[in-house]
């Protein structure tokens, strides 16, 4: 089982395909994803890996949570998220995961805090169809109606579909395609919907229910480190005898007249 991604949700737009078809996308915004800490079986009984994502200011970090960045060598990070991996995808501390983790053409499973739509009522809330238009209701067409039963049971159920506060929860949207990904930019295109509110956070990880392909990156893809450029050393074919001999200058021809 591998880690997912924390990305930021910047908006949504279209992709034409090659055929003309447009798609709906959604554009995911991955900034620096690094592990800021791993959980193993010896030390904490499970296996995890802890991502951070975005650039905190460091006064808005508490003095612990410095020394927890401090002791990983990272930068602060706005957003923290732990998820639970096999014991052979532990990823090393410090490590920036990109992108490319995800395949193009991959399904996934994307969760966020869905839009809070305030105190709604049952027909917006449920789906309700609400009471008749016309005859017979007075100044309750969009009523949720009745809610218990007689004196036995005497009471209202728990759990009882009724107005109430809407949105702002989690929620998971399962089998989401991956159209492309760009590493450069930290950019991922899911096609369709993906919940909550523009420049919200949400987590990718692997589809559940569809099969994986087999190419992916295990256990998890990441940028290379960058090498410091070398400067190529140029080899003389000359020899050492000649370099160091003095140039003589030619003897002068006399010219025919």
């Amino acid at each position: 089982m591998r880690s997912g991604l924390i990305a930021k949700k910047m908006g949504m737009t279209r992709v034409f395909t090659d055929s003309g078809d447009h798609v709906p996308v959604t554009v995911l915004q991955v900034d620096n994803c690094q592990v800021v800490a791993v959980r193993d079986e010896e030390t904490n009984g499970y296996s995890a890996l802890q991502l951070g994502v975005g650039a905190a200011k460091v006064k808005r970090v508490s003095k612990a949570m410095r020394g927890h960045f401090a002791k990983a060598n990272v930068e602060p990070k706005r957003k923290l998220v732990e998820f639970r991996v096999s014991s052979d995808a532990l990823v090393d501390v410090g490590a920036e995961i990109v992108p490319s983790h995800f395949a193009d053409g991959q399904f996934v499973d994307v969760t966020g805090t869905s839009i809070g739509k305030g105190f709604a009522g049952a027909m917006k809330r449920h789906n309700f169809s609400g009471l008749r238009a016309s005859h017979g209701v007075s100044i309750s067409h969009r009523s949720h109606g009745s809610t218990g039963q007689c004196q036995d049971p005497g009471k209202v159920f728990k759990g009882k579909k009724m107005a109430g506060h809407l949105g702002a929860k989690q929620v998971t949207v399962q089998s989401q395609r991956i159209l492309s990904t760009d590493d450069e930019r930290g950019l991922i295109l899911v096609q369709g919907a993906v919940p909550g509110s523009k420049n919200g956070w949400v987590t990718i990880k692997d589809s559940v229910k569809r099969k994986l392909p087999s190419d992916l990156p295990f256990p998890a893809a990441l940028r290379a480190a960058q090498e410091a450029p070398t400067e190529e050393v140029v080899a003389d074919d000359t020899p050492a005898a000649e370099a160091a001999a003095p140039e003589t200058e030619a003897p002068a021809t006399d010219e025919k007249e």
